[in-house]
C-alpha cells in the first residue's frame, strides 16, 4: 500500500524583549544562575497579577503581518490548564479561539503556498533538568514571551518543511524580534506527522506530534523515522496511536512521551485577570510602517536594481546584516565606479564578515585588487603564455577533464609574477586561454 505524508508544523519563537510577558523580570535568562530571574508573578504565587508586555504583543503582530496574516481588532488571552512541574500556576496564559493573527501564508521556492493557521502569543514554561533520579526546575525561563506559529497540514515531505523553517527563521531575524537561535532554545520545532492512502482526500484520523526539536537536521530525521514507523503500523492493519513523541538523538528515533491531548482536555477559558486586547486599524498600520523590507522583497529588488544573479542575490540577502552591508558598499562604490556585481562577488568569494571591515575599506580592497591585474595586464598574459608552454602535461590533463590541474597552473603563474595577484581573475584568464 502506498501512503502520502500529511505534515503540519508548530514553531515556538522566543521574543527578545527586555522583560518577561506578564511581569518586569529580565527576560535575558540564558546562562544565568537558576531561579534568579523570578518574582511572584512568574512563580505563580497566590494573589500575583499578570500585566501584558506591550512590546511583545506588537512584535507578535509584526510576525503575523510578515506572514500575510489577518490581524484581529479584538483578541484575548486564555488559560490553558494542565499540570506539569515546569508550570507553577497549573495553567499557561496563552490564546485559544481569538488569537492576534490568523490565515496567513509563506510561499516556497517551488511556488507552493503553505497556509499559516494562526500566530498567537503565550508565555514560556520553566526548564526541567533531569539528573539521575532527580529533576531540577529552573523558573528563569518561566513567562518569557513566546510566539507560536501554526501551519495548515500542507507539507508533503521533509525538504518542504526545512525550506519553510529556514524562511521563517530568516523573517523573524530580519524583523529583529528574536535571535531564533535553536541551540539556545529561541526557536523550537514541532512537526505533526501522519499518513493517508495515496488516493484519499480526507485527513487521517490520527496525528503524531514530535516535540521540541532544536535543529533542521533533526526535523528531517524525525519526519523520515515517523513516516517509516507509521507505514509499518498501517501495513499491519493497525492505526498509529495519536500521541506526543520526542526525538532521541542517541537512538536516532522518536520515542513515546504521552497520549495527545485534544483542545477540550486543556479546559480553555478566558484569562480573567487580563482584559481583551483591542487593536485599532491605525495601530496595525503603524506597526506595518515600522517593518523592514523582508527577505523575499529584498531578494527580488537586488536582482532588478543591481542586476545580481539569483544565486548571488540569495547569498547576499541570507541575513539582514550582510544585505545592509552590501547596499552601503554599493553607495561607497559609486564614487569610484565599482559595479554592484563586483561588490557582491567580492563579499561572497572572500567570505567577508561585515563586522570585520567597514564598507569604504572593502571598496578600497576591490579597487586595489582590480589595479593589480590591470597594471600588469600584458605582462600577466606573457606569464600565463610561458607557464602554459612549459607545463604541457597539466594543460593536457585539464583538457581531458581533470579540472584540478588548473590550480597547479595557477600556482606557477603566482610564483612567476612575484607579486600578489587576484587569484579569481588569474583563474578566469587561465580558463580563457585553455578553451
Amino acid at each position: 500500500m502506498k501512503y502520502k505524508p500529511v505534515i503540519g508544523l508548530e514553531v515556538h519563537v522566543e521574543l527578545k524583549t527586555k522583560s518577561k510577558m506578564f511581569c518586569s523580570c529580565s527576560a535575558d535568562y540564558f546562562g544565568q544562575k537558576p531561579n534568579t530571574h523570578t518574582c511572584p508573578v512568574c512563580l505563580g504565587l497566590p494573589g500575583a497579577l499578570p500585566v501584558p508586555n506591550q512590546q511583545a504583543i506588537d512584535w507578535c503582530v509584526m510576525i503575523g503581518l510578515a506572514l500575510n496574516c489577518k490581524i484581529a481588532n479584538f483578541s484575548k488571552f486564555d488559560r490553558k490548564n494542565y499540570f506539569y512541574p515546569d508550570l507553577p500556576k497549573g495553567y499557561q496564559i496563552s490564546q485559544y479561539d481569538q488569537p492576534f493573527c490568523q490565515k496567513g501564508s509563506i510561499t516556497l521556492s517551488n511556488r507552493k503556498e503553505i497556509g499559516i493557521t494562526r500566530v498567537h502569543m503565550e508565555e514560556d514554561t520553566g526548564k526541567l533538568t533531569h539528573s539521575g533520579d532527580s529533576t531540577l526546575i529552573d523558573f528563569n525561563r518561566s513567562s518569557v514571551p513566546l510566539v507560536e506559529i501554526v501551519t495548515d497540514p500542507d507539507f508533503e515531505n521533509a525538504s518542504e518543511v526545512v525550506e519553510y523553517l529556514k524562511k521563517l527563521q530568516q523573517i523573524v531575524r530580519y524583523l529583529g524580534v528574536s535571535d531564533a537561535d535553536m541551540e539556545k532554545g529561541n526557536m523550537r520545532l514541532e512537526p505533526n506527522i501522519s499518513l493517508k492512502k495515496e488516493n484519499e482526500t480526507t485527513l487521517p484520523k490520527f496525528k503524531v506530534e514530535v516535540k521540541n526539536i532544536n535543529s533542521f537536521r533533526f526535523v528531517e530525521k524525525a519526519i523520515a523515522y515517523e513516516i517509516k514507523r507509521q507505514e509499518e503500523i498501517l501495513n499491519e492493519g493497525k492505526t498509529p496511536a495519536q500521541e506526543t513523541r520526542g526525538w532521541n538523538e542517541t537512538k536516532n528515533a522518536t520515542v513515546s512521551q504521552r497520549s495527545k491531548e485534544d483542545a477540550m482536555d486543556y479546559r480553555y477559558f478566558p484569562e480573567p485577570d487580563i482584559p481583551p486586547i483591542i487593536l485599532k486599524d491605525e495601530k496595525i498600520l503603524k506597526l506595518q510602517s515600522q517593518m523592514p523590507e523582508l527577505p523575499d522583497a529584498k531578494f527580488e529588488r537586488l536582482q532588478k536594481e543591481f542586476s545580481l544573479s539569483s544565486y548571488n542575490s540569495e547569498l547576499i540577502t541570507k541575513d539582514k546584516e550582510t544585505a545592509d552591508y552590501f547596499e552601503k558598499a554599493v553607495e561607497d562604490g559609486k564614487k569610484v565606479y565599482v559595479p554592484p556585481k563586483d561588490i557582491a562577488n567580492f563579499i561572497i568569494n572572500q567570505k567577508i564578515n561585515p563586522s570585520d571591515i567597514v564598507p569604504a575599506e572593502l571598496i578600497k580592497r576591490i579597487v586595489s585588487a582590480k589595479q593589480t591585474i590591470s597594471i600588469g595586464d600584458n605582462a600577466l598574459d606573457n606569464i600565463i603564455k610561458n607557464v602554459l608552454a612549459g607545463n604541457s602535461k597539466a594543460v593536457e590533463d585539464y583538457k581531458k577533464g581533470k579540472t584540478n590541474a588548473i590550480m597547479f597552473l595557477l600556482g606557477h603563474v603566482m610564483r612567476e609574477a612575484k607579486q600578489k595577484l587576484d587569484t579569481k581573475l588569474v583563474k578566469e584568464k587561465l580558463e580563457d586561454k585553455l578553451k
